[in-house]
């Protein structure tokens, strides 16, 4: 394995304790359990793992990783797709175009994401030859279980007959594994419990009376000024309603929830990603699984029933060892026994607060992406050509298959827009957007 080769690829200087432990611990012959709180590289970790057992000379899927969220498996391809060039990757997941899958699994894949229920519709459908298939991974078990997945999972690892091991990861320890699971003596590693995994976090109470809640929100979004922050509801009617609220206060956010249609959650994570939007108003949705770097504040609107959820969401926060900070609103008739009895109780009530402003950077959409054979190095080029557009103008580039979204300052959006529509980059006419 080019392991330095490899990290360069991913920009990563060097491997952290956790993925080290596990390249040291692993073993070819036995199950492996991996058990690592949210946030701390376990995409990574498995990932290398798969560099041991892919081999060029086998045309069918060698691989295949069951995953419970859409946006958990566009994660993974990426990394795949970085670590293990030369080795097609295939992802699928419900919401997404079957006849688009149908015709990317003509030619299998070595390696295939997908969401247990997409999964089980191309197995049962033979459009996948699972013959092959000598390493399954089950990332984020027991989430999928939460979930309610395990009849699908339980139809999948049913059909494979010529598995060689199972790789488990979990960001919580579980007391039994499903019979299903199929995973015997397993070499387990377990960082769940480590304190230099765990995140480094305040925790802040903020007393509020129901008809309070909002204003106290707002005033915490002052006192955070420009920080990202994730704003967690219980479930999704909720979401919509602080949404609707902040937009009537002119706040600026995107929401993300189970409800939307695919390509509206995966742009609300685009935004924040990009730091075009800097508050996200989510369910559990966001709680786990999702690459959201450099959120600084978690904000529990509501509580979740279950200390798991709660610890699951903050990790959002303070990740790969950094801190964050985290504000709890309650009323004062709610009592969670699972809070710090240390947390620090804030008094909001008579505080002025002055709203956030905008971040300094919007999205645009480029229609042309990599089936264009455009990349970021061309995005770049075509925006610095144009009048008055500066490198520092230019924030962060995702190149989607069909088309492209860029980041860039707010003051020179409007005149993008009207100059470079219809222009072509790589030969290609474009037309740009706002989103």
């Amino acid at each position: 394995m080019k392991l330095q080769e490899i990290l360069q690829r991913l920009q990563i200087a060097n491997l952290n304790e956790m993925q080290t432990a596990v390249l040291e611990q692993y073993n070819p012959e036995k199950d492996f359990i991996l058990h690592s709180p949210t946030g701390t590289g376990k995409t990574l970790a498995f990932t290398l793992l798969l560099e041991r057992h892919l081999r060029k000379d086998i045309p069918g899927t060698q691989s295949m990783i069951l995953v419970p969220t859409r946006e958990l498996a566009l994660q993974i391809e990426q990394v795949l797709k970085k670590v293990h060039v030369g080795f097609k990757v295939t992802c699928v997941y419900g919401g997404n175009d079957t006849k688009v899958e149908r015709n990317k699994l003509r030619e299998s894949p070595a390696l295939l994401i997908g969401t247990p229920g997409r999964l089980m519709y191309h197995i049962e459908r033979n459009h996948v030859n699972i013959n092959d298939v000598h390493t399954i991974i089950l990332d984020e078990f027991d989430k999928s279980l939460e979930f309610g997945f395990e009849g699908q999972m339980r139809y999948i690892l049913g059909q494979m007959n010529h598995i060689g091991r199972t790789i488990m990861t979990s960001a919580t320890k579980m007391s039994e594994i499903p019979d299903f699971a199929r995973i015997h003596s397993p070499v387990i590693v377990d960082f769940s419990g480590d304190g230099d995994s765990k995140p480094k976090i305040s925790v802040k109470k903020i007393i509020s009376p129901s008809q309070h809640k909002l204003k106290n929100l707002l005033r915490i979004l002052s006192k955070n000024g420009e920080k990202k922050t994730i704003i967690f509801c219980n479930h999704r009617d909720a979401v919509d309603h602080i949404s609707s609220l902040l937009e009537e206060y002119e706040v600026t956010h995107d929401l993300f929830h189970g409800g939307l249609e695919q390509p509206d959650r995966e742009l609300a994570l685009l935004k924040f990603r990009n730091n075009s939007n800097r508050i996200l108003v989510t369910t559990d949705l966001a709680a786990r699984g999702l690459d959201i770097p450099e959120v600084e504040t978690i904000i529990h609107y509501q509580l979740p029933y279950k200390e798991d959820a709660f610890i699951h969401r903050n990790g959002r926060t303070a990740r790969m060892q950094s801190s964050g900070e985290v504000f709890v609103i309650l009323k004062p008739e709610e009592d969670y026994p699972y809070l710090p009895v240390d947390s620090e109780t804030l008094h909001l009530d008579d505080e002025d607060y002055t709203l956030p402003t905008n971040s300094a950077f919007a999205t645009l959409y480029i229609t042309g992406g990599k089936k264009d054979k455009i990349n970021k190095v061309d995005i770049v080029g075509f925006l610095l050509n144009l009048p008055d557009i500066k490198k520092e103008d230019i924030g962060l580039i995702e190149v989607k298959e069909k088309e492209s979204f860029v980041a860039v300052n707010r003051d020179v959006v409007l005149g993008i827009i009207k100059i470079a529509n219809n222009l072509k980059i790589k030969g290609k006419k474009v037309r740009i957007g706002r989103t």
